[in-house]
Order: structure tokens, then C-alpha cells, then sequence
């Protein structure tokens, strides 16, 4: 059975847990991380040397970084479904998988942390607005997108959606201004009606 190295309160590791009820996946999970500590030991460090979670156990199988397990998983068990099978679309589904490291998740990091894990004095109040700022411009690309399709793949829900799922949970109930994005708020609210994603992703923001 697949298992699943993670708390279930991180964003990363909730990419993993939602794929799998997407699919139907069975798998256990141990809490390892932040106030569950043994991602700094050596035997979680042999596995994963970034000290990070998730790391998923598979048949043997050793594999971290979030968006490369989302991408096993469906290309395993979710061909056709989450795993589109034709090139072009696939590739657009990893584009926005990227995108959603390389350019949302950073710049919305600084907010979540500074909102979330900082004591309120010790809040840097000017990068968290400024990465309020940069984020929602980065959404607004994400608005214009959904203008032309109903998920980031095209007219159906795939891999793409998964990555940005639990930014934009954060995003939508952080106390902050949030600029009014029909096209993203329709996505999003389609995400909420997934009962994958209620279970996985809708939990308490810590």
C-alpha cells in the first residue's frame, strides 16, 4: 500500500491526499513534520534529502517533491482521467502545475507566513503586503486563463488544478483584500463541490 510521509495541515502534502481520493487510491499516512518533527533525522534525510515533506513510499518506490508524486500517482492510476493522454493537453496541465511553484506559491509565501505562523508582533507588515500584492497579481493570470476554459487543462479537471487547489483555499479565507475575480472565484467554488478536495484541502489553515 502506497504510504504517505506528511502532516496533513501542508499544502504540499494535500496535493498527495487529494489525488489519491481522486482516484481511489488506498494509502496510509504518518504525521512527519513541523511540531511531528523526523523530517530532520536520518532516516527520513536518507529518503529525502531536502528534509521536506511528502515523501510516498511505492512498491519500493522513494519519491519526494509534491508535483512529481501528484504526476506518479495519476500517471499510474488516473491515465485518461487526471493524466490527460494527449500531449498538448497534458503539457498545458504541466505548465500551470509549474507556474504554480515557480511564480503563486512564492510570492504568496511571505503572506501565509507572516498571517499564519508569525506572532502578530512580530509581523513584517510591509512584505506581507506586498506579497498580498504580488500574489493577486499572479491570480489575475489565472483569472484571465479561466476566461477561456473551465480548468487550467481545458474543459476538464486534471492534474493542472491540483497544485493551485490549496493556495487558492489559503487565498479565498485569509483575512485580506482580495480583488474581485469572477472567472477564479467560479474555479474555485467548482473545487469546493469536489468532496476530495472538502476532505483534504478545507481544513483548518495552520
Amino acid at each position: 500500500m502506497l504510504k504517505i510521509l506528511g502532516r496533513k495541515n501542508s499544502s504540499n502534502v494535500q496535493k498527495v491526499l487529494w489525488t489519491c481520493a481522486e482516484l481511489g487510491i488506498p494509502f496510509e499516512r504518518e504525521d512527519v513534520g513541523m511540531q511531528f518533527g523526523r523530517n530532520k533525522e536520518a532516516e527520513y534525510l536518507a529518503m529525502n534529502p531536502n528534509g521536506l515533506v511528502p515523501t510516498v513510499i511505492d512498491d519500493g518506490l522513494v519519491l519526494w517533491e509534491s508535483n512529481a508524486i501528484v504526476r506518479y500517482l495519476a500517471a499510474k492510476h488516473g491515465a485518461g482521467k487526471l493524466w490527460p493522454t494527449d500531449p498538448g493537453e497534458r503539457a498545458t496541465a504541466d505548465k500551470w502545475m509549474d507556474w504554480s511553484n515557480t511564480v503563486l506559491d512564492r510570492r504568496f509565501g511571505p503572506c501565509f507566513i507572516g498571517l499564519v505562523r508569525t506572532a502578530p508582533e512580530k509581523r513584517d507588515q510591509a512584505m506581507i503586503h506586498a506579497s498580498r500584492d504580488e500574489t493577486s497579481a499572479a491570480f489575475a493570470m489565472l483569472e484571465a486563463a479561466f476566461g477561456k476554459s473551465k480548468y487550467v487543462g481545458g474543459a476538464t479537471f486534471t492534474i493542472g488544478d491540483i497544485p493551485l487547489g490549496p493556495i487558492a483555499y489559503r487565498w479565498h479565507n485569509l483575512p485580506i483584500k482580495r480583488e474581485n475575480y469572477p472567472n477564479l472565484r467560479g474555479w474555485y467554488e467548482r473545487m469546493t463541490q469536489r468532496p476530495a478536495f472538502r476532505e483534504h484541502v478545507m481544513l483548518p489553515i495552520t
